[in-house]
């Protein structure tokens, strides 16, 4: 937080009396009162500093000297807040990230920067905490709880132990514990795991979750542990019975994952209590901010699917602040709060025109009005692809156990804006001892490289989706041990495609015919970009516009693409060190049958 409540709040006071005079007066606004529910007319707010000292009737509080703006016919509500995301998705530096989302209304977030520290440790959260500390964007940092994500089965830039978790606790601006992705562990009773869920207990803050698939018994356990949220649900039935057992369901629309829809069900047409429910975009990259928004987007969806407009708003403001505990501060317009307000020239399409953060406008009409630069960075910091040696076709070419003919194999089945992954069993061709890709069927080979410290692991395996006709795909993005990834046809498109990622810091590449078509730099932490936001947008565009040429048609398919080496997740996966049985937990072979 960047002021102290009791450093202005007799001055507050005196303002709210009209003895002392507001620097900022909203007059005449549909007042949007997520504290009681009420739609007001004709109320306004005052604002002294970066507080609100008063509303309703404030006319008493202007002087000469006051700015006064008019919402005559606009809405007024409070800044949006985004409960549960990554800005590393956004492929943007948090400083970009900040411009790309304030003028959609959103003010505050939370974010879970365990991207960033998979590759960077402790140094890739301070980092983002540094940064955060000059932007208009409050930006709230919950400890990444499993770095790495599951350091069984997969290699990983830093490892972050109970020690590093409970120091990152106490940091200013750390406001939670990480979603516990390791539910396995929790259910386990692992000691490590409990350490650092108990750890964020003593100091009084929460624990966010993941728990992926869980219902019954053992989504109860795993709440037992004191795990309050979950942003992994797709049904009804998982908001259902979280909000039955007093979680947080954070209902999710990201770029891919696209889950209000159903989970909202469960205050359509269940009918039970919002108050714990909060919207959330989890992941959402730079296109899709500029082109849809941010949570202004995601509270119009909720809204589209049936819920009442205030109790939408509610959900991306009063309770996830109420959530963190925070409600004192963020989440409503109301006296002592940070001024973070907006006004909405429609209120069910969600239409932001001004922004107004820490009571200054900070954009209108969905443009920024004041300059943000983002930060130099240590030039360690982009340098972070470190490959054993310059990789060729054969690396690439994949042994079968037979000369000639077919052979079956286990092949990961990606789903169309779905986290989850199938394990299936495809009968694939062999030619000369080695697999076949095949393009008919949408099946690819799919390779994952250590890039942290050059080790020189390796793992090799098939997925299918996504459709396209082309000789690879690669990225450095690859949740959440951010290794390398790359999907081909082509053996020596696919050597091409790694290497030209270790010559340029990380980021995303298209290769075809031993050309390069689309090149996406992302040189911070090989996760993100320090270009202007329309820049990347523009970049992905074309990089979607080439995909959709070669035949795939799903929406955000580099998410989707992008998961697959997520060893915490259902159903079958891939690490640098092979093929993973996500629901088992164990390493499986290639071929089924052996």
């Amino acid at each position: 937080m960047r002021s102290r409540i009791w450093e202005l709040s007799d001055t507050l006071v005196r303002v709210a009396l009209g003895k002392e005079k507001a620097d900022l007066v909203i007059l005449n606004s549909t007042f949007v009162n997520v504290n009681s529910g009420e739609v007001l007319e004709g109320w306004g707010v005052a604002v002294k500093g970066d507080r609100i000292a008063t509303i309703g009737e404030v006319d008493h509080t202007i002087g000469p000297e006051t700015t006064v703006i008019d919402a005559e016919g606009m809405y007024l509500t409070p800044g949006f807040l985004d409960a549960h995301m990554h800005v590393e998705s956004s492929m943007l530096c948090l400083t970009n990230f900040a411009k790309a989302v304030l003028p959609k209304g959103t003010t505050s977030v939370f974010i879970d920067p365990h991207e960033i520290a998979n590759v960077l440790g402790m140094d890739g959260v301070r980092l983002m905490l540094e940064e955060s500390r000059k932007l208009p964007l409050k930006v709230f940092v919950t400890v990444p709880s499993c770095v790495p994500a599951n350091p069984m089965f997969e290699s990983s830039g830093a490892y972050l132990g109970p020690k590093e978790v409970e120091e990152m606790l106490s940091w200013d601006g750390v406001i939670a514990l990480g979603e516990m992705m390791n539910y396995p562990g929790v259910l386990a009773t692992d000691r490590e795991v409990f350490e650092k869920i108990n750890a964020a207990h003593r100091m009084g803050k929460v624990v966010e979750g993941h728990d992926a698939g869980l219902l019954g018994r053992e989504l109860a356990a795993y709440a037992s542990a004191g795990i309050s949220s979950s942003h992994e649900m797709t049904t009804k039935e998982d908001a259902i019975e979280r909000l039955r057992l007093g979680m947080y369901a954070y209902m999710r629309e990201g770029s891919a994952w696209l889950d209000v829809k159903e989970t909202v069900k469960a205050i359509t047409e269940a009918r039970l209590d919002s108050r714990h429910a909060c919207l959330v975009t989890d992941d959402r990259e730079a296109d899709s901010l500029l082109r849809q928004g941010h949570m202004d987007h995601v509270v119009r969806r909720a809204i589209e699917e049936g819920v009442d407009p205030i109790r939408a708003i509610q959900m991306a403001t009063i309770n996830p602040a109420e959530h963190y505990c925070l409600a004192r501060d963020i989440g409503s317009v109301a006296p002592s709060r940070y001024a973070d307000i907006l006004l909405l020239r429609d209120l069910s399409e969600v239409r932001v025109d001004t922004v107004i953060a820490d009571g200054r406008v900070v954009a209108k009409g969905g443009r920024m009005l004041i300059d943000l630069r983002p930060p130099r960075y240590n030039p360690r910091y982009l340098r972070t692809v470190n490959l054993a040696r310059r990789l060729t076709a054969e690396d690439f070419r994949i042994r079968a156990p037979v000369k000639e003919g077919k052979i079956k194999v286990r092949v990961i089945g990606a789903l169309e804006g779905n986290v989850l992954t199938e394990s299936l069993v495809e009968e694939m061709e062999v030619r000369e001892g080695e697999l076949i890709a095949d393009p008919e069927r949408s099946i690819y080979k799919v390779a994952v490289v250590e890039r942290h410290r050059g080790s020189g692991n390796m793992g090799k395996g098939f997925v299918r989706g996504f459709g396209f006709d082309l000789g690879a795909v690669a990225s450095t993005v690859a949740h959440d041990n951010h290794n390398m990834l790359i999907v081909g046809l082509s053996d020596e498109d696919m050597a091409l495609a790694a290497n030209k990622l270790a010559e340029v810091g990380g980021g995303i590449v298209t290769v075809d015919g031993g050309e390069v078509l689309s090149l996406i730099e992302l040189p911070l932490a090989g996760l993100m970009s320090m270009e202007e936001p329309e820049v990347v947008a523009k970049k992905l565009e074309h990089m979607y516009e080439l995909w959709r040429e070669r035949g795939c048609r799903w929406v955000s398919p580099f998410m989707t693409m992008s998961l697959l080496a997520l060893d915490v997740l259902p159903e079958l996966r891939i690490t640098d060190k092979g093929l993973i049985d996500t629901v088992r937990y164990e390493y499986v072979g290639l071929f089924p049958e052996e």
